[in-house]
């Protein structure tokens, strides 16, 4: 990246955290910024979580308000629940449109950018993008096992990045002892234990099964 560049981050919150979860270390998110304001200019580093409405304390909310006070574009929305064929209540929240839709409106104004997520659906965004002239760098992982990285999206980024080798820059110190755990839905809420999250390959969907 030039020091020029105007950058702009897209992070698939439920995508980044299994990441992390794989990977065993916690991001460090001022840390983060902070990296890649180091690299160029950066315009806007967006962060998309489902949230679930319902709770009387969602783990995810401390992170949120954070992010909200110190530089990050905060996209939410409430997650939504179903019935599936067998019977059982999960609750799905996904933010694929959402992060799309401000990548294809923020296109033009950019030069580079980086999206967090490993998810394959977001190659045809990807390509997209990279019509307009913008160059992609996209974050995830092929050190996990499985990989939480899509093939079809790693051949089609410009670069790819392994969260991995990002840890020294962005990675939490074990001596730091965070004031609310960053979870993503995906984890088992405390206010619902008899809830139990079922994490993808994808990592983007946040589904919760009820038995």
């Amino acid at each position: 990246m030039s020091p020029v560049d105007k950058i702009a981050l897209f992070i698939d919150g439920a995508n980044l955290h299994a990441t992390c979860k794989a990977l065993g270390f916690d991001v460090d998110f001022k840390r983060l910024i902070g990296e890649f304001q180091s690299r160029g200019t950066l315009l806007r580093a967006f962060y998309y979580t489902a949230i679930t409405e319902d709770q009387e304390y969602s783990s995810i909310r401390p992170l949120i308000d954070w992010l909200d006070y110190n530089g990050y574009t905060v996209v939410t929305k409430a997650t939504k629940e179903f019935v599936d064929a067998s019977g059982r209540r999960k609750v799905k929240g996904n933010m694929d449109i959402e992060l799309a839709v401000d990548a294809m409106e923020l296109a033009e104004h950019i030069d580079q950018m980086v999206l967090f997520s490993g998810d394959g659906d977001f190659r045809c965004l990807v390509e997209a993008v990279q019509r307009r002239g913008v160059r992609v760098t996209v974050v995830s992982t092929i050190a996990s096992q499985p990989p939480m990285m899509a093939d079809e999206l790693r051949r089609q980024a410009d670069e790819f990045t392994d969260l991995l080798e990002l840890q020294a820059k962005i990675g939490r110190s074990p001596s730091e002892r965070p004031a609310a755990r960053e979870r993503e839905p995906r984890d088992r809420p405390h206010a619902v234990p008899e809830r139990q999250t079922i994490a993808g390959a994808k990592g983007n969907d946040n589904v919760l099964e009820q038995p």
